[in-house]
């Protein structure tokens, strides 16, 4: 008698993608030194592009930094500023492009430095676009050297022997300032140390472009960041220093949250 032999069945993998480059990330290397989260900040904001599925109606408006190359990293019209005038140059792109939605990518030496006038103003005519605001302590693309938002005692190259408060006065708290501003619906800061807060940081990021969506003013996300690099610090001591260090001093939280933004946030809540 033949024996019959049974072919094993062939067994198919289950595929679910759960992790991919965001439509609105370009597929290139960048210039970031390991362990900056400017590319984590850069996925969170094309996260939120696709999922609002704005890709094709979006405008960036580089600053001058670390991030000068941003417009190389999105896959979205963009222009180049002047150092600090990314605020205003995103006023004259929003006020001829009504029906677009305008974001400025800043550092705190772009924005809290050299730009301070141009975003207080911008804030303060409550302009329809939204900045996110990158605050890492230091000048990160110049060499390191003491910026608005280094913390006391903070060792730099133009302060190596710590930041002096009756020097160099005090650092910016540049979430709470922009707050006091007639014309802004939206500003908070968030903090790219760890997993939960770079969730939180995300959903900041939504609803600061939903504030331009619903025509409602300008919005503003502070994000701290880490610069390894600049700071002499390896990526994973660079973290804790934001955590240890950065947040105590800026604290993370929503100083401006317009009634009509905190109304929409509960009713999404419910879903």
């Amino acid at each position: 008698m033949d024996t019959l032999i049974q072919e094993p069945a062939t067994i198919q993998p289950l595929e679910k993608i759960t992790y991919e480059r965001p439509s609105s990330l370009c597929n290139v290397d960048t210039h970031y030194c390991p362990g900056c989260t400017h590319g984590t900040a850069h996925r969170l904001v094309a996260e939120v592009i696709d999922e609002l599925g704005i890709m094709e109606d979006t405008i960036l408006v580089s600053s001058v930094g670390c991030s000068v190359f941003s417009y190389n990293y999105f896959e979205v019209d963009a222009c180049e500023a002047a150092h600090g005038r990314a605020p205003a140059m995103a006023t004259g792109v929003k006020r001829v492009n009504p029906d677009k939605i305008v974001f400025t990518y800043q550092g705190d030496g772009d924005l809290a430095s050299i730009g301070t006038a141009e975003i207080i103003h911008a804030a303060a005519r409550g302009e329809k676009i939204t900045v996110i605001f990158i605050n890492n302590a230091i000048y990160g693309m110049t060499g390191g050297q003491m910026a608005p938002t280094s913390l006391i005692g903070q060792k730099t190259t133009s302060s190596p022997f710590g930041r002096d408060a009756d020097l160099a006065g005090k650092p910016i708290h540049m979430a709470e300032l922009l707050a006091q501003l007639p014309g802004v619906v939206y500003s908070v800061r968030r903090s790219l140390h760890d997993a939960r807060h770079t969730i939180q940081a995300k959903k900041a990021i939504r609803t600061a472009f939903d504030a331009q969506i619903n025509n409602l003013g300008f919005s503003v996300v502070e994000l701290l960041s880490s610069c390894p690099t600049n700071w002499g610090m390896t990526p994973t001591e660079a973290l804790d220093w934001v955590k240890e260090d950065m947040v105590p001093f800026y604290p993370l939280g929503d100083y401006k949250v317009d009634d009509r933004l905190a109304t929409k946030r509960r009713k999404g809540a419910k879903k």
